[in-house]
């Protein structure tokens, strides 16, 4: 197996690639955009996640033996290009939104800046992994506003890919949620874990007062039982007899939640065990997380919802050329103008325009040549919302690893702050703040 990531896209990148260098165009100075024309169903905001994702896999895009081999041997590309591809790095610059920033509309969220060799071949890659982190996080965001002060623990491994489990463990920590079941998350990115058990252990036993004891007797009175195997009522009576009153939870799996719930709560209570508190797992998603608001539930496991993103598993980003020199060396911005599919032409600024702390608009300053374009000084009632992460073919490290993990999350949870109230809804909706172009003076 190789590490390399440079397969992990699309074959018309390196026929484009190969055309390029026969012409002459490859070196030609080009500036891509990664953006979304629209929010994925109705949503009022997105979460930027996957930047750190991609920038350590932007380490790792190169062609080593087994890659140019294979390419050759189906004949995908000519000598030529096998030949630049032997070399390639990427030595150009990559502006963008900070992970777990929130972004709308027409969001540069990610601008890259080289040859059109250095950054057309990135496509794929930058998307397949912003699209897939940038839905489940802002999936996650959504079940986080929605459970509020309550915990949340990400437990959908099951329902992905093994490798898309691990990134939407990531994204859902990004964006509120708490902990996952995913111990290849924990490792990888400093996630804290959990988890238990499951039916299988309460079927495993001769009863359910035997399974109970023996989980205690291994975790100790904190752990939490799952109680609704076989009748709940009996199920927390004996939770309660083995344990004690000072049991740390139960568990709740199935049922009509906030019925069940609320008998639960109520005959723990009358058991004495008024600080065993009560996790509910049952196919939840934001709009039933919001329905248990009033019950007496305290945490909530999701699963199946976040890691598809709750409907929606792609961000609907893409990935255009918007501006590039022409033959004289001048820039020139390009623009797609496809009916529903074009695109705003140029290099751009992004600002978060603010009003007493809350955002009022997404204020995008479009220049058409490269010359300096708005800074942060010229919006002083603005948020300034790009950062550099790649700089002349070097990485910023500080966005990657658990380091860059537990930055994007402390960056969201801050900057979420700034959403209006109409953001919170979860109803679908206009985006929250209207995104605004103005022109480089």
């Amino acid at each position: 197996m190789t590490s390399s990531t440079a397969l992990l896209t699309d074959q018309y990148e390196l026929t484009m690639l190969g055309a390029a260098l026969r012409d002459g165009t490859a070196s030609r100075p080009s500036v891509f955009e990664l953006f979304s024309r629209r929010l994925s169903g109705g949503r009022r905001f997105g979460v930027v996640a996957g930047t750190g994702r991609l920038l350590t896999m932007l380490r790792d895009f190169r062609f080593g033996e087994d890659e140019l081999r294979f390419l050759s041997d189906g004949g995908i590309v000519d000598a030529e290009t096998l030949r630049y591809l032997e070399d390639y790095r990427f030595t150009g610059t990559i502006r963008g939104y900070r992970e777990g920033e929130l972004y709308f509309p027409g969001s540069p969220i990610l601008t890259v800046e080289g040859s059109f060799a250095d950054a057309v071949v990135l496509e794929t890659l930058a998307l397949s992994v912003l699209n897939h982190d940038s839905a489940v996080a802002t999936a996650a965001s959504r079940m986080s506003i929605a459970a509020g002060e309550r915990p949340l623990a990400e437990m959908g491994s099951r329902r992905a890919a093994e490798r898309s489990a691990v990134a939407a463990a990531r994204a859902a920590y990004i964006a509120g949620f708490g902990a996952t079941s995913n111990l290849e998350a924990g490792r990888q990115w400093g996630i804290p874990t959990m988890g238990t058990a499951a039916h299988a252990w309460t079927l495993l036993h001769d009863s359910e007062e035997e399974a109970f004891r023996s989980q205690v007797a291994s975790l100790g009175i904190d752990t939490t039982l799952l109680v609704d195997t076989y009748d709940i009522a009996r199920g927390v009576e004996t939770a309660i007899r083995v344990a004690g009153t000072s049991l740390g939870g139960v568990r709740l799996d199935s049922g009509d939640l906030p019925t069940v719930a609320a008998a639960v709560r109520t005959q723990l209570d009358d058991l004495g065990a008024t600080g065993t508190k009560i996790t509910v797992t049952s196919d939840l998603d934001e709009y039933a997380i919001a329905a248990l608001a009033a019950s007496p539930v305290d945490a909530y496991g999701v699963g199946t919802s976040v890691v598809t993103g709750s409907g929606y598993p792609t961000a609907s980003m893409v990935y255009k050329i918007v501006a590039r020199q022409d033959a004289a060396g001048g820039w020139v911005a390009v623009a797609k103008k496809s009916a529903d599919k074009g695109s705003q032409g140029g290099r751009k600024a992004a600002f978060r325009t603010l009003a007493g702390g809350t955002a009022t608009a997404e204020t995008i300053v479009v220049s058409d040549g490269f010359e300096a374009l708005g800074t942060a000084a010229e919006h002083p009632e603005s948020r300034a919302l790009q950062v550099v992460l790649v700089d002349n073919g070097d990485i910023d490290a500080a966005y990657e690893g658990a380091a860059g993990t537990a930055s994007a999350r402390e960056h969201h949870l801050r900057v979420r702050e700034e959403l209006p109230v109409r953001a919170l809804a979860l109803s679908k909706s206009d985006p929250a703040i209207p995104t605004v172009y103005l022109d480089q003076e």
